[in-house]
């Protein structure tokens, strides 16, 4: 039994880490997951997100936007589209990236081309998760309300209010 995985993050740039760590959490589309020595086999789609991985018994984060990782015989390979180390977030560039992505976002509506929809948000949500990695992480709700008003759907607020399911929410608490 060994005591380390070999973990290798690749975008289309090329090999962006390769080194080996104790152990490390990937943001699964189903939830974060983590992956010790001699984890069992596994492929899983990835979501825009961060890495955490400890190597020589520190934490190190990386955000990684979605791709896959695959899981075998104490080497895990990461494909994605994006990496990026904290040491070389710039802030600033980001914040202004994430206030471009949310106004082109507040411009669509529910009538504008899907993929156009799609790129938007994961625009917005490649910036709040690199300023997450940064330490100065956005409210998560603004992407939030925009991925649901631009799908069409309802302001939820509202719809609970209508249906009162605020109140009965209400009521639980002060029980």
């Amino acid at each position: 039994m060994t005591n380390q995985i070999k973990l290798r993050i690749v975008t289309p740039e090329g090999v962006q880490l390769q080194t080996d760590v104790t152990e490390f959490t990937a943001p699964s589309v189903q939830g974060e997951f983590g992956v010790m020595p001699s984890h069992r086999p596994l492929l899983a789609g990835l979501k825009t997100g961060i890495v955490r991985y400890t190597l020589d018994g520190q934490e190190v984060s990386v955000a990684v936007g979605p791709g896959f990782v695959k899981v075998q015989d104490d080497q895990a390979e990461i494909l994605t589209d994006h990496f990026q180390e904290k040491s070389n977030v710039d802030p600033v560039i980001v914040r202004e990236a994430l206030k471009a992505a949310e106004a082109h976002l507040d411009s669509l509506s529910a009538d504008s081309a899907e993929d156009e929809k799609e790129r938007s948000i994961a625009a917005a949500r490649w910036a709040a998760v690199q300023l997450e990695l940064y330490g100065d992480p956005p409210p998560a709700t603004i992407i939030l309300e925009h991925e649901m008003k631009l799908l069409g759907h309802e302001n939820y607020a509202e719809t609970l209010v209508e249906s009162g399911a605020s109140d009965l929410a209400d009521q639980e608490a002060e029980s």
